[in-house]
């Protein structure tokens, strides 16, 4: 989905956009590249997380989650990791930690040759208002390239480094390792390797996607890839629409 599902073009991000709002991005035309990320469960059993409400002590912390105002519902810690790579040279231009709602938007492609079970988790929840999170055995939770945070501002607008025209890598890691807090220690998951991670898996090589793609100097507003000519959204959407 990532190889067939990026663009990369000059659009307007407004203001109100959450993304910038939180992404600390000056409003306006920016340059871009936009791209879908699917996150299947392909295991053997529903990734069962349940109500966000129910992971906060009484200080109000959670190890899974953090409320996101501008979205109004809660976001999953430490879900993936997108990063923008020099195809050349293994520089890391853009990294960003990226949490989600996670929840069964799809059924699994079908290349996976299983149909997918009984939908369980439609529910982001916010504070007083249960939810219900996870992806159920058979489903993915998916982020399509026209939902806030699904792509990377190029033209500095971020105050960040100007992107140059090349080649480069779109890398994403689901359940990625991260280092474990100041006091120490796993708060959930110690990997083999004495990394952090949220959930435990069988195999923890299978959570990296990587694509290739080539940045123009000019893509202008239709822009280049695969998804060129799409409509660019008026209204920036929320994770999955809510």
């Amino acid at each position: 989905m990532l190889m067939s599902q990026y663009v990369i073009r000059d659009e307007n991000l407004p203001a109100n956009f959450c993304s910038v709002i939180e992404g600390n991005v000056t409003p306006g035309v920016r340059r871009i590249i936009r791209f879908t990320v699917m996150t299947p469960n392909i295991g053997d059993a529903d990734l069962y997380i349940g109500d966000p409400d129910l992971t906060f002590d009484e200080a109000g912390n959670s190890d899974l989650y953090e409320f996101h105002p501008c979205h109004g519902h809660y976001h999953f810690k430490h879900y993936a990791t997108y990063e923008l790579i020099d195809a050349k040279t293994g520089k890391i231009w853009k990294a960003a930690k990226r949490g989600f709602c996670m929840l069964d938007t799809d059924p699994n492609p079908a290349w996976y040759g299983e149909p997918p079970r009984e939908h369980n988790f439609r529910s982001c929840g916010r504070p007083g208002i249960p939810g219900n999170q996870g992806i159920s055995h058979g489903w993915t939770d998916t982020y399509r390239f026209f939902l806030g945070g699904q792509y990377f501002v190029l033209d500095g607008g971020d105050g960040q480094p100007v992107v140059p025209a090349g080649e480069y890598l779109v890398r994403i890691t689901v359940n990625p390792a991260f280092a474990p807090a100041k006091k120490g220690g796993c708060a959930r998951v110690t990997d083999p390797a004495g990394t952090c991670r949220q959930f435990a898996e069988s195999d923890y090589t299978n959570n990296v996607a990587t694509v290739r793609v080539s940045i123009p100097d000019h893509p202008g507003r239709d822009g280049v890839g695969p998804l060129a000519g799409t409509a660019h959204e008026k209204t920036e959407k929320a994770e999955h629409g809510n």
